[in-house]
């Protein structure tokens, strides 16, 4: 019998797949360049084909606050269950709340 895995992306077929239009393209440029402000707003919104500043899949779709930047990254402050987390995380899997 063969051990499960228990990696970063283990269990998330369907949670890090793109739709049929986005595959193989390249990432909007805008995407990248976008500065957040600290008290901003912002998703947690997953590029699964970068794998750079990846957040866990655990925090896919969850809503936070920037708290701060580290590099190129940014601190976000979110809530997992009762607990606040902070997440460094490149803007590539950011997008600004609506």
């Amino acid at each position: 019998m063969v051990k499960a895995s228990k990696g970063n992306r283990a269990r998330s077929r369907s949670l890090l797949r793109k739709s049929v239009r986005e595959r193989g393209a390249v990432p909007p440029l805008g995407n990248l360049m976008r500065k957040y402000k600290e008290g901003e707003k912002v998703v947690i919104k997953i590029n699964s084909s970068i794998h750079k500043g990846m957040p866990h899949r655990r925090y896919q779709g969850l809503v936070g606050t920037v708290k701060g930047v580290r590099g190129k990254a940014y601190l976000i402050d979110t809530r997992l269950g009762r607990k606040w987390k902070t997440v460094i995380i490149r803007p590539e899997h950011l997008s600004p709340l609506r």
